[in-house]
């Protein structure tokens, strides 16, 4: 029994792909597969990105929100 599916795809997509494409040979279904990897890296990234920055902030605040910077903002 075969592992494969058909999708439908609008024609521009189909036209985006080919300019994706690294060598002429590659088909869809490796392009496809690599940009998904891609992808789910990214977003991994993004989340961890996300986290960092809301462990900073209370720290940032910290920093930022004292008495002695707001005399400097009125010099």
């Amino acid at each position: 029994m075969s592992e494969e599916s058909t999708i439908l795809l609008d024609k521009k997509t189909i036209e985006m792909l080919k300019q994706a494409k690294e060598h002429p040979r590659q088909t869809y279904n490796e392009l496809l597969e690599k940009m998904a990897k891609i992808f789910i890296k990214m977003k991994e990234r993004n989340q961890y990105d996300e986290f960092l920055h809301k462990i900073q902030q209370s720290k940032m605040r910290e920093l930022w929100d004292n008495k002695a910077d707001e005399v400097w903002d009125n010099a």
